[in-house]
Parts: structure tokens; C-alpha cells; sequence
């Protein structure tokens, strides 16, 4: 059965969300261990994705962190994170339709953040278009 790429991004969530937790517990991160953990077949786009956005993570939370409004990425929690740093990554390196992008977030936000979370997502991720 062939995986939707909204599957495939909350798989890639799901690896970004476990890379940062190690990462930030100091413990050893093979980040190609855990998208063999998470994936039962090689894909592409998820190796593609997850590796843009460790490679400009940092870039990423800064782009963030200046459309936030009395706030930073790192006062958000960690699955939130995630799908916002994949949604920013989607909407600067790839040729994603901008509402794709934003739908895909707001939906994994729906399902793994909280409403507040979920709302600044969206806030984000809307500034950034129109900017």
C-alpha cells in the first residue's frame, strides 16, 4: 500500500522529535538509526527532509523565533517544534505549494500539539508567506 506524503511527514516529525530529544539528553544520535527505527522502507523524501532541516536548523529557529510575537521556538515543546521547523524547511527549500505546507502543519499540530501550539504554527508559518 503506497504511504501518502502526509504519512511520510508525520514519520518525519517523529524523527526530528526523537533526534532533538537525544541530542538534547547528551545521548549518542545516529540520526540514520533512527530513521531506520522509524521507516520500514528507504524513502527519499524523508532522508531529504530530515537532513535539510538538521543541516539548517539553526537558520530555521532563527526565521521562527523573529515571526514570534513574546516568544521563541525553544518555549515550544519538542513535537511542536518539529513540525514547525519541517513546515519552515518546506516552505524555504522546496517547491511545496505554500498551503500544502501550512495545511500539513496545522494538521500534525492538531493531532500531536496543543490548541495554543497549533495556533501559533499557523501564525508562523502565515507570516512567513506573506512576508
Amino acid at each position: 500500500m503506497a504511504v501518502t506524503r502526509s504519512e511520510l511527514r508525520e514519520k518525519i516529525m517523529i524523527i526530528l522529535y526523537q533526534y532533538d530529544l537525544m541530542k538534547n539528553s547528551n545521548l549518542d544520535c545516529d540520526i540514520e538509526a533512527i530513521i531506520k527505527d522509524n521507516v520500514e522502507v528507504e524513502n527519499d523524501f524523508i532522508k531529504d527532509m530530515v537532513y535539510g532541516v538538521i543541516t539548517y536548523k539553526d537558520e530555521l529557529d532563527k526565521l521562527a523565533n523573529l515571526k514570534m510575537v513574546d516568544w521563541d521556538i525553544t518555549r515550544i515543546d519538542k513535537t511542536g517544534a518539529a513540525i514547525l521547523r519541517l513546515a519552515l524547511y518546506e516552505l524555504k527549500y522546496t517547491d511545496t505549494p505554500e498551503v500544502v505546507v501550512i495545511n500539513e502543519a496545522v494538521e500534525l499540530a492538531k493531532k500531536y500539539s496543543d490548541d495554543a501550539v497549533r495556533k501559533m504554527i499557523n501564525a508562523v508559518l502565515d507570516k512567513c508567506i506573506k512576508e
